[in-house]
């Protein structure tokens, strides 16, 4: 069995430290691989580990054991709990972090990957680019394997030449181009709408033809502006949730 080893994370000064140890925790426990160990590191070495206090370090991990994803034993450790998944909503504070962890934890399998001219309706994003590398991967529930969501990525094919199409198989998209490929990424500016399902939709989703799902856009830029992605994922109606918080400091 293979150490647990929690994802590196470079901290932005303006969000709650707490919150984006948190986040990024998260999404290391529900990316992680079957064989590797339950046990967390110490407190004091998870603390070292991301640069923070130990009260910070603290706090983040109250909210995993809050959330059910690990538990905590005086004197024991602290344990991922071996059936941990998602069950509440993310509060969003605009760190990619956080949009790493909504998208992990779930089985993803790439129905495929290639070189297409750019689709009109993502012409505006690609100005000047006549093809991208298109990615379909379909995402399931890890118990259950019910589909959750399913996900189509537009990337600029320079960076598609970097990108191993195992690696979508474990991490989202984002995580694929900001570790993996070596993005530095500014923002992502995601659109949430209701839609009805399309065929195709409704067959990889499982769904009725015509039944309610949440159409989510999100646009990736680089530090120059550039954007690098654009993801158009078909969620579920009845397996999705999105809460954005808005802080006031």
């Amino acid at each position: 069995m293979t150490a647990f080893a929690p994802d590196s994370l470079v901290l932005n000064r303006k969000l709650p430290l707490w919150y984006q140890v948190s986040q990024s925790l998260r999404a290391s426990i529900l990316g992680r691989t079957p064989d590797a160990s339950l046990r967390l590191p110490t407190e004091e070495q998870l603390a070292a580990h991301y640069g923070v206090s130990v009260l910070t370090m603290r706090q983040a991990l109250k909210e995993l054991e809050e959330e059910g994803l690990i538990s905590r034993h005086r004197r024991r450790g602290t344990f991922i709990e071996p059936g941990a998944r998602r069950s509440t909503p993310r509060r969003l504070l605009g760190s990619i972090d956080a949009i790493v962890a909504q998208q992990s934890g779930e089985r993803t399998t790439v129905l495929g990957h290639g070189s297409e001219p750019v689709p009109g309706e993502l012409a505006e994003f690609f100005p000047g680019v006549p093809e991208v590398v298109a990615y379909r991967r379909l995402r399931s529930d890890g118990e259950s394997g019910e589909p959750t969501n399913w996900a189509e990525n537009a990337v600029l094919p320079e960076l598609a030449a970097t990108i191993d199409p195992a690696d979508l198989e474990r991490w989202p998209m984002t995580k694929v181009l900001r570790d993996a490929v070596g993005v530095r990424i500014s923002r992502i500016t995601d659109t949430v709408e209701a839609r009805l399902a399309d065929p195709e939709t409704a067959g990889l989703l499982q769904v009725p033809l015509l039944s309610p799902i949440l159409h989510y856009t999100g646009v990736t830029y680089d530090e120059d502006g550039r954007v690098v992605d654009v993801a158009r994922i078909r969620y579920r109606g009845d397996r999705f949730s999105f809460t954005v918080t808005v802080e006031a400091h």
